[in-house]
């Protein structure tokens, strides 16, 4: 797997900037224009519109890690997310959240022996050639 933490900012156009002066390089970019991954060399970093802010003025409330400022920790699986599932189902582990189809391929979410969230991607071999 390849460690791709996600970092939710109140403006992409702006944090890509800031992450390519870096010297991240743009990987890909999201048709919406919400969202893009960077490359560090080996590694990935996951660039996400944040949720709109309730009153245009304040931060909406940091209950989900969609808030700005927040981190997810997100792996992008190098084998099928069905064989990873079975491989943890296996193991006990059940997902918090099943496969679900998402703008970039497919994901699902474990939660860690301490709770802390993971989702792993599956890329969409289209978009991602």
């Amino acid at each position: 797997m390849i460690v791709m933490p996600v970092v939710y900012a109140s403006a992409v156009d702006r944090s890509l900037g800031f992450y390519q002066a870096l010297g991240l390089t743009v990987r890909v970019r999201g048709r919406s224009g919400n969202w893009a991954e960077l490359a560090a060399s080996d590694g990935l970093v996951a660039l996400h519109a944040a949720r709109p802010r309730a009153d245009g003025t304040e931060p909406a409330e940091p209950d989900t890690a969609a808030s700005a400022g927040a981190v997810e920790l997100c792996l992008v699986s190098e084998t099928p997310l069905d064989d990873l599932v079975q491989r943890m189902e296996r193991a006990g582990i059940e997902p918090v959240r099943g496969i679900s189809d998402e703008a970039f391929g497919r994901s699902v979410v474990f939660a860690d022996p301490d709770g802390l969230l993971i989702q792993i991607n599956e890329h969409d071999e289209e978009l991602y050639t």
